[in-house]
C-alpha cells in the first residue's frame, strides 16, 4: 500500500503545518513498509520506515523488562545533532514517525501526534498478512 486513503493525507499535512520544525512525517507497518508519508521523497520515507521496524522490535524487548507494564512500545524519542525523530504507536501494526528540527517544541509534537493517531487510528492500523495458500 502506497499511501493511505486520499483524504487522510491532509492530516499528516495538518501534522507537519501545525508544529514548526517539522520536517517528515510517515506512516508505516510494525515491520517497516511505508504506508504514507508527508514532506519527504519515497526513498527516504523507506530508509527511515525500515530503521522504525528495528526501533520498534528494540523497543518491545525494553517494553518486557517491566513485570507490571503491557509489553507494549508507545513513543521512542532520539534527539540526535540536528533534530529529533518521534516514534509513536498508532494502533495495531502501525506507527507514526516524525522528524523535526532541534528547535521543535517537543510538548507540541507530543500532542500533535497523540492527537493524530486518535483522529486517523482506525485507518492508521495495517491488516495481519496473511500467505494465501492455494490447494495442491
Amino acid at each position: 500500500m502506497d499511501h493511505l486513503q486520499p483524504s487522510m493525507d491532509w492530516m499528516l499535512k495538518d501534522l507537519a503545518e501545525s508544529v514548526p520544525g517539522t520536517r517528515h512525517v510517515i506512516v508505516l507497518t510494525s515491520d517497516g513498509l511505508r504506508m504514507a508519508q508527508h514532506n519527504t521523497d519515497v526513498d527516504t520515507a523507506d530508509r527511515l520506515a525500515a530503521a522504525c521496524a528495528g526501533l520498534q522490535s528494540l523497543s518491545a524487548a525494553v517494553a518486557a523488562e517491566f513485570p507490571r507494564g503491557d509489553k507494549q512500545m508507545r513513543l521512542v524519542v532520539i534527539e540526535v545533532g540536528g533534530g529529533f525523530f518521534y516514534l509513536m504507536a498508532a494502533g495495531a501494526r502501525a506507527y507514526l514517525a516524525v522528524l523535526a528540527d532541534e528547535g521543535v517544541d517537543a510538548g507540541l509534537m507530543g500532542q500533535q501526534m497523540r492527537n493524530l493517531v486518535a483522529r486517523i487510528g482506525e485507518h492508521l492500523t495495517s491488516p495481519p498478512r496473511m500467505e494465501e495458500r492455494t490447494a495442491g
